[in-house]
């Protein structure tokens, strides 16, 4: 099964109750989205939008940038398109099929880089997870930002705590990813950017930036 039947298989279903349940153990999203720090006309792209949660939260807080989301999964884009199109947002986020790993921004967009570009949550998804990482840098503006929120490899957290909890992760596909902050920093080195990565709640999550 490739990964775009994969995440339409696991999500089919709970993309109806994916937002009630995910704000529950998500943190960090809402954080992301604050920091953006975008200006008129400024163009923010996020990579794994699922059901547009981000953007439409995004496009609230900055009504003068425009939103653009990308999914590998068709039925996280249904489920999209009717949240935002409820919003009435759908003048101001624009959303298309693509694999994070390998996708064509200017056929999907219109547009070849984007001032802000997001991972939320979805790189513990992507099985190849760095090339998703390289993607999204190479669709980085230069002098824009590419911000990483995800899971964390629970390290701080006891035992008791930490193996059912990724044991849980793994019923979904989700796999902290333990070489993140090494990837980040190979990357923002190969491309002469700064890259950081932080720690969040003692190791539940951790934050990510290149720019």
């Amino acid at each position: 099964m490739d990964h775009a039947a994969r995440m339409d298989r696991i999500y089919g279903v709970q993309r109806h109750i994916y937002d009630l349940t995910r704000k529950y153990y998500l943190f960090g999203r809402d954080r992301l989205i604050d920091e953006l720090d975008v200006r008129r006309g400024d163009t923010v792209l996020e990579i794994g939008c699922g059901t547009g949660r981000n953007l439409i939260r995004a496009a609230k807080a900055w009504p003068e940038a425009r939103f653009y989301g990308l999914d590998i999964s068709d039925a996280m884009l249904a489920t999209a398109r009717a949240k935002i199109a409820a919003a009435g947002l759908s003048d101001r986020i624009v959303l298309a099929q693509g694999d994070a790993a390998g996708f064509d921004a200017v056929a999907l967009f219109g547009l070849p880089r984007f001032d802000r570009v997001l991972f939320s949550y979805t790189l513990s998804m992507i099985p190849p997870w760095r090339a998703a990482l390289a993607q999204g840098l190479a669709v980085t503006a230069a002098g824009g930002r590419m911000t990483v929120v995800d899971f964390g490899t629970q390290s701080g957290w006891p035992a008791l705590w930490r193996k059912p909890f990724l044991a849980w992760l793994d019923r979904f596909d989700v796999t902290p990813r333990a070489d993140l902050a090494a990837e980040i920093a190979r990357l923002a080195d190969r491309h002469r950017r700064r890259g950081e990565t932080e720690s969040l709640w003692n190791g539940y999550a951790c934050k990510a930036v290149v720019c």
